[in-house]
């Protein structure tokens, strides 16, 4: 084995007028690794060293997080899966492996749902609309009655600035972090179901779950194992949204079973 193929290489790529960063390692069969929200691909580190033993991986990361730009305007599942796409037929990367976490499993779903790949790996993936309770429309509505009442007594532009300082205290530390063009798109994003995307996945597909997600529950998993035709799931207890770092010797097993299948 070369071992200097493994040493990971930093790369900018302009795709579609887009600069998109990636880290590349490996050789072999083309992987395209996805991270989660808020995260970057020093986060998933850990899976492009066990996937780079037997692919080339590209370890991107996504506009609006590490070395890529933000987006110029306020993007959706749909456009993010558009430049993976774009940079897949950019490098002449034929029926990619697909490996998302989190946010990256959304992009997964959606370009395995109309792409051809060989095998997917979701871990922790979101895509599934979770279910609300009376109290999160009970919460959504009194935020948006107040949103329309700031605008009456303060008018348009202050009323947005005390709108976004609202978002920013009760929303999740994702999204008080992020800038006010990234909290838009999380807003976007998050809503997308992707559940009737799943039964049109035609590849080899593994999930990897933490048992423990508060994030993704396991049941996100299930009812992706029950929809998607070819579909596997491995759960681990005493883990959380992160499992590949909750569990990294299992992970590295499963994941490379998998991919050397």
């Amino acid at each position: 084995m070369n071992t200097d193929n493994l040493k990971p290489v930093e790369r900018d790529f302009t795709v579609d007028g887009v600069r998109l960063h990636a880290e590349l390692s490996g050789s072999g069969e083309p992987l395209i690794l996805m991270h989660g929200w808020g995260c970057d691909h020093t986060t998933v580190r850990s899976i492009a060293a066990t996937a780079a033993l037997t692919h080339r991986v590209y370890n991107i990361d996504f506009p609006g997080f590490g070395e890529s730009p933000e987006p110029c305007e306020v993007w959706g599942v749909g456009r993010y899966t558009e430049l993976v796409e774009a940079f897949a037929r950019q490098e002449g990367l034929e029926s990619p492996v697909l490996v998302g976490h989190s946010f990256g499993g959304r992009v997964a779903i959606l370009m395995a749902s109309r792409t051809p790949v060989s095998k997917v790996v979701l871990v922790d993936a979101a895509g599934i609309k979770p279910r609300r309770s009376p109290l999160y429309y009970y919460r959504v509505y009194s935020f948006k009655a107040a949103k329309a009442l700031a605008r009456l007594v303060f008018g348009r532009e202050r009323a947005e600035k005390r709108v976004e300082a609202m978002r920013a205290r009760r929303g999740s530390s994702d999204y008080a972090q992020a800038s006010p063009r990234m909290r838009a798109i999380m807003s976007r994003v998050v809503n997308r179901d992707l559940t009737d995307r799943l039964p049109l996945i035609k590849a080899p597909t593994l999930l990897i779950w933490g048992e423990n997600d508060t994030a993704t529950p396991v049941a996100d998993a299930r009812k992706m194992a029950r929809l998607i035709p070819d579909a596997g799931l491995v759960s681990f207890a005493d883990c959380g949204h992160y499992s590949f770092l909750d569990n990294p010797g299992r992970f590295r097993a499963v994941l490379s079973s998998f991919l050397n299948s």
